[in-house]
C-alpha cells in the first residue's frame, strides 16, 4: 500500500495521484479504474471514485460514460485555449501589482528557486517552480474569486509543461520573471504588462509547438 498522510483518506489519495500524474509517472491514455486504484491503496472504490472525480474537476484525468478516466494527451488547441483564458488574467494581475509597486516576496524566492534546480531533480519540479511564480501574483492580489479561477486552470497547465517537456529554457524563464517582477518594483504597469504578455505568448507558442 502506497504510504497515506493522516489526513481524509480522499484527500490523501487524491494527492497522491495528482503527484503521479504531474511526475509523468502515469502514461497518458492509460485507463485507471476505481477497481484498480482501491486495490492498489487498499481504500474502498467510493473512495476511489471520488479522487478521480477530483482529478477530473481539475483537469488532470478526462473521463467518458462507461470508460474508465485517462491521463489525457494534451494538444495544440488544448494550449491555446488555456492560454486564450490565462493570459488576460495574468496580464491583470500585473497591472493591478504594478499600481501599487507590490512585488511579492515569494514570487521573488520562486525565481530562486527555479534557478537553484539542478539536473538531477524530477521535471516536475523544474514545472512547479516556475509556476510557482505565477501562482504568488495571483495570490498577492488578494481576490479569491482570481485565485479561484486561477487554481482551476493550474492543473493542466501543470500537465502541458510537463508533456511537453517544458520548451522554454530555464534561463530564459528566469530572466522573464525578473523582468516582470523589476517592472511591478517599478510601477511600471505597462512595462510590467508587456514582459508578462511577451513571456506568456512565448510560452504558448513553444508549449503548442512541442505538442504538434
Amino acid at each position: 500500500m502506497r504510504g497515506l498522510q493522516t489526513v481524509s483518506v480522499v484527500d490523501a489519495l487524491t494527492s497522491s495521484l495528482r503527484e503521479r500524474v504531474l511526475d509523468g509517472a502515469i502514461d497518458p491514455g492509460r485507463g485507471l479504474t476505481e477497481q484498480d486504484l482501491a486495490g492498489e491503496y487498499e481504500v474502498s472504490r467510493p473512495t476511489a471514485r471520488s479522487a478521480i472525480t477530483h482529478l477530473v474537476a481539475d483537469g488532470l484525468l478526462r473521463r467518458e460514460a462507461h470508460k474508465p478516466a485517462y491521463v489525457p494527451v494534451l494538444s495544440q488547441a488544448d494550449v491555446r485555449d488555456l492560454f486564450l483564458v490565462r493570459t488576460p488574467l495574468e496580464l491583470e494581475v500585473v497591472r493591478v501589482l504594478a499600481a501599487t509597486r507590490s512585488a511579492p516576496p515569494d514570487a521573488g524566492k520562486a525565481v530562486d528557486d527555479l534557478a537553484a534546480i539542478g539536473p538531477e531533480r524530477p521535471h516536475s519540479a523544474f514545472v512547479e517552480a516556475d509556476l510557482g511564480f505565477h501562482r504568488a501574483l495571483v495570490a498577492a492580489v488578494g481576490s479569491t474569486r482570481l485565485s479561484r479561477v486561477y487554481a482551476a486552470l493550474s492543473g493542466e497547465i501543470h500537465l502541458s509543461m510537463v508533456q511537453s517537456r517544458h520548451a522554454l529554457g530555464r534561463e530564459r524563464i528566469v530572466a522573464e520573471h525578473c523582468g516582470v517582477l523589476g517592472a511591478i518594483e517599478a510601477g511600471d504597469a505597462d512595462r510590467a504588462t508587456a514582459l508578462m504578455r511577451s513571456h506568456l505568448d512565448g510560452a504558448c507558442a513553444a508549449l503548442a509547438e512541442k505538442l504538434a
